[in-house]
């Protein structure tokens, strides 16, 4: 393979399984046996009702346009016992620093695993977990195309949709930032060769 071409696995397996391959910060797809997976970036869950948007609206839709999702709020049994107790609780306190070093682990080895992440850009800055997310994959080269809908301005001047530096991660990574969910995911259809469904 020439240098200059990099690939991503979609399966998160480095020797088997379909990949994309980018040449000048293009993607093209290689091969689309499987569903790419795509990591779910965003706030989504901190809320009752962004989580049931994610649930009900979110994650569907992702599934229904050929992908499989990577999500971080669907926590294990014992990761969501620790983070139901209330704040206080002496279990919660006890196990609530080793939980976290977990789902921040977790959520690393989902972005490896990913061939491209959909991140949730609302409010009027994005999320800080998001950023991060957003920063690390576009570090790994994976393609990361946002989805902000919110009306409000958060740019650091007229020309920024949000924040710069994000920004500019999203778009050096081959992605961009849509208007809606939809659009999000044709141009994640886009990057990563999948048909139209």
């Amino acid at each position: 393979m020439n240098a200059s071409v990099r690939e991503i696995g979609m399966t998160g397996d480095a020797h088997v399984g379909p990949r994309l391959s980018a040449r000048d910060g293009t993607l093209r797809a290689v091969s689309t046996a499987a569903r790419p997976p795509v990591y779910v970036a965003g706030p989504l869950g901190f809320t009752p009702y962004g989580a049931q948007h994610l649930r009900d609206a979110v994650i569907p839709a992702i599934v229904d346009a050929g992908f499989e999702p990577l999500d971080p709020w669907a926590v294990d049994a014992e990761t969501a016992s620790i983070l139901a107790r209330p704040p206080g609780d002496p279990e919660r306190a006890a196990r609530l620093a080793a939980g976290n070093r977990a789902i921040g682990a977790r959520n690393a080895a989902l972005i490896q695993r990913c061939a491209a992440v959909l991140a949730f850009l609302d409010g009027p800055d994005v999320d800080s977990g998001t950023a991060a997310e957003i920063g690390y994959a576009a570090a790994l080269g994976r393609p990361v195309v946002g989805a902000r809908t919110d009306l409000r301005t958060s740019g650091d001047n007229e020309a920024a949709l949000v924040n710069l530096q994000v920004e500019w991660f999203i778009e050096s990574s081959g992605g961009a930032i849509e208007g809606s969910l939809e659009a999000a995911l044709a141009r994640l259809r886009i990057l990563s060769g999948s048909p139209a469904v």
